[in-house]
């Protein structure tokens, strides 16, 4: 009985494959496909050439970091007496960028020096204060405030020689912040 269903099968599904199969509407379909016109590729743009921009603002605020309004007066000074010194060890705050800089906060020791406290680069917190240097432009602290830090860096002038500039270092919350 099993091999009679299985050959009544066998003859079923044979039976469906052939005799005569109107494939008209596909090979309709192929011809038009085939018949319509072929789309069109446009060619690659054309390109501006780079142009090159000569920054020579170096003594001028960062635009990328927040004014802050100064109530000191300093002069920024250029001369062939003007350089960075070399010899003199790096301190721990020179190895980060003054804007990963954060001022936290101040604290008085008892002897009356005011010092800053601020978040390093790493999340750390570093006490300075007036003539320690911080930033990766040989930035040097002329004064702490309550809510600020000034400092004078002293950056290349673009031809060969140094120029200093003066910085702030807001406390944080302060300034937009």
């Amino acid at each position: 009985m099993k091999r009679f269903v299985c050959l009544c099968l066998l003859a079923g599904s044979l039976l469906g494959c052939g005799g005569d199969s109107d494939v008209s509407d596909l090979k309709k379909f192929v011809d038009t496909t085939l018949n319509r016109p072929r789309g069109r590729i446009e060619p690659i743009p054309v390109f501006k050439p780079y142009e090159y921009f000569n920054y020579s603002a170096a003594g001028l605020r960062s635009p990328f970091e927040l004014p802050i309004i100064e109530d000191t007066q300093v002069e920024v000074q250029q001369g062939a007496d003007i350089h960075p010194d070399m010899d003199r060890p790096k301190e721990h705050l020179e190895q980060y960028a003054l804007g990963s800089l954060a001022m936290v906060g101040t604290l008085t020791r008892a002897d009356g020096v005011l010092w800053a406290l601020v978040r390093d680069g790493d999340g750390s917190v570093v006490r300075v204060k007036e003539g320690q240097y911080m930033g990766q432009n040989f930035g040097r602290i002329i004064s702490i405030g309550d809510y600020k830090i000034n400092l004078i860096e002293i950056v290349p002038n673009g031809m060969g020689g140094w120029i200093e500039r003066p910085r702030t270092v807001a406390l944080e919350g302060l300034g937009g912040e």
